[in-house]
């Protein structure tokens, strides 16, 4: 009920109103039964209109600091993303990146549809950048299939640290499933893993003629970071 009221009477007619968004091939999102929307990832708003735009609730695994924002900005973050069965994730790797995996499962295991974005992270400056296999095991231990989204202009609506969005249209195309039932029962083997995600990439790339760069986009942004300045001696007299 929560959900309807935030996608259909609350939240989603505004931004509809708003910002005009466009989808391009929705036909392709199966009408039933458990999919992965496996998206590009340029802004905070990605996880905002694909689901808006889409006739069947999508579950994102989002970051949980999406669920811990203050002041007026953080608690409508919070209650769209609870409202539209968004799930807070850990993402700091080793254990916290397995539950994740877990979670995945369990929404794919009710037949629901799982978005995911494979590049892990937003890209830093509207490049695609390499996805982490976790796609690629959670499809093939799940059995479903892999539905390429690629979100359009979200970057220029609400560009990476700005606080309140540019009133731009924005846009969403779908391509067609990715079936890799020829590898079930490989889910264990690495290379498997890497194929299955680098051909979910490459589809992405198709899709969205985007320029892409076969590193990790945390890679990216680590580089960016300044370095931490060395710590000073102390002086002895």
């Amino acid at each position: 009920m929560f959900y309807w009221l935030m996608k259909y009477v609350v939240i989603g007619p505004i931004l509809k109103a708003i910002f005009r968004p466009w989808v391009v091939g929705r036909r392709h999102v199966p009408k039933t039964g458990a999919a992965i929307l496996a998206s590009n990832h340029l802004s905070f708003a990605d996880s905002i209109f694909l689901p808006l735009m889409l006739d069947r609730p999508v579950t994102f695994l989002a970051k949980s600091e999406y669920f811990t924002g203050k002041g007026i900005k953080g608690w409508a973050t919070r209650m769209f993303f609870k409202g539209t069965g968004q799930l807070p994730i850990d993402r700091s790797g080793g254990k916290a990146s397995e539950a994740s995996l877990n979670t995945g499962l369990q929404v794919l295991g009710r037949g629901d549809l799982l978005g995911i974005y494979p590049e892990g992270t937003r890209s830093p400056d509207g490049t695609l950048y390499r996805g982490r296999t976790g796609i690629a095991r959670m499809a093939l231990e799940a059995r479903v299939p892999v539905v390429p989204c690629v979100m359009v202009d979200t970057d220029t609506m609400m560009p990476i640290g700005q606080r309140l969005p540019n009133v731009v249209r924005v846009g969403i195309v779908i391509g067609e499933p990715l079936d890799f039932s020829r590898f079930h029962g490989m889910e264990g083997d690495r290379y498997i893993l890497r194929s299955i995600t680098d051909e979910i990439m490459v589809a992405l790339q198709r899709l969205g003629e985007q320029r892409y760069e076969d590193v990790y986009a945390s890679t990216v942004k680590n580089r960016a970071r300044p370095p931490r300045p060395e710590p000073v001696p102390a002086q002895i007299d």
